[in-house]
């Protein structure tokens, strides 16, 4: 019986420790883990923070991300939470705290960022609808419908040569036939899918009162998914600058066809309504956003050109109410050639700035 007990102690003392050991191996994994965790996140934060020029700003950049460090032990949560909000400080602009909002959500490996505005405008009225184009279905289609759009992006690789980085951004916007009587299943008029790859380079430089802050250049596809007759495409390269001046982002973007063989082109006169170039004016007081944005053709004879005016609005929480306002011609692929004026009202979940 003593042997037996003599073992059982050996073992106890044995498996004591073992588990020791392994705690003391547990410990130390999970401190150098927490260590180059909070590295990762540090050295994301620096390389958005050093971008801005304005010393304040800067500051204000780092108080934003290192918050929660300062924080009162008994005021922390098990839970982190992102910039939701507009963070303040002298110089920092607009567009300081939309980079600062989108650098905290895809600080997150598996988070997918918004990248134009995401919409739905339950009501929109076209005052010049022409659906001629669609007289080889037989189907008759009313001036009011549902538009919508969807579009986002993601980091596919950060921390390149002068802290650029390359996105993925995917855009899709659709016009829905809700309200056609006639018509049992209410289809999607028409659906645009834009997929995109684009590099971005963060620059600082003064320019007529206005800071550049970002240019961008990429591959842009552009398609309506339809067959035939109705079919239309096209693919770019994009260029773009952004600038800003306090409350104020400017942007100004300009693009070239890539050319397709003559029997492939579904539409080899798209740049004389879809435009050439853009350019684009949002402003932010307080809560509410406005903005511009105007596409041209960039010809002296038949000259076209675009307008889309957008203003939102807080309603509850992080929606958002919007109205917007569209007047000329490339609305959509399949509405190019038509000149178009439509107003729509509903809701945003998230604008330019």
């Amino acid at each position: 019986m003593m042997k037996r007990l003599e073992s059982i102690g050996w073992y106890c003392a044995e498996a004591s420790s073992f588990l020791r050991e392994r705690h003391s191996q547990y410990r130390f994994r999970l401190a150098i883990f927490a260590f180059f965790a909070l590295a990762s996140v540090s050295t994301h934060a620096a390389r958005h923070c050093v971008s801005v020029a304005d010393d304040l700003a800067r500051l204000a950049c780092y108080d934003a991300f290192f918050a929660a460090d300062r924080t009162a032990p008994e005021e922390m949560s098990n839970d982190k939470e992102l910039i939701t909000e507009p963070v303040e400080g002298p110089g920092f602009t607009a567009l300081d705290n939309r980079l600062a909002m989108e650098a905290d959500v895809v600080a997150n490996t598996f988070a997918i960022a918004p990248h134009r505005p995401n919409y739905i405008l339950p009501l929109t009225y076209n005052f010049d609808s022409d659906f001629e184009d669609y007289a080889i279905l037989g189907r008759t289609f009313t001036d009011e419908e549902i538009k919508l759009q969807i579009s986002l992006k993601t980091p596919l690789a950060r921390g390149l040569w002068r802290d650029s980085s390359i996105w993925f951004g995917y855009t899709q916007q659709s016009y829905w036939q809700l309200y056609a009587e006639d018509f049992a299943s209410a289809p999607f008029r028409e659906t645009n899918y834009q997929p995109e790859v684009y590099w971005e380079v963060p620059v600082s430089h003064e320019l007529l009162g206005w800071r550049a802050r970002l240019l961008r250049l990429g591959i842009n596809h552009q398609s309506n998914g339809q067959p035939e007759l109705l079919s239309r495409s096209w693919n770019r390269v994009v260029g773009e600058a952004v600038f800003d001046r306090g409350n104020f982002v400017g942007t100004v973007k300009a693009w070239h066809r890539l050319e397709e063989e003559a029997e492939d082109d579904d539409n080899p006169d798209i740049e004389d309504f879809m435009g050439r170039a853009q350019l684009g004016l949002s402003y932010k007081r307080g809560e509410q956003t406005f903005s511009v944005n105007v596409i041209n053709n960039l010809r002296t004879s038949e000259n076209r050109s675009g307008v889309e005016v957008n203003w939102t609005f807080p309603l509850v929480q992080q929606l958002k109410g919007y109205v917007q306002f569209y007047s000329g011609y490339g609305e959509n692929m399949i509405d190019a050639d038509n000149y178009t004026n439509r107003v729509g009202i509903g809701f945003s979940l998230n604008d330019w700035l």
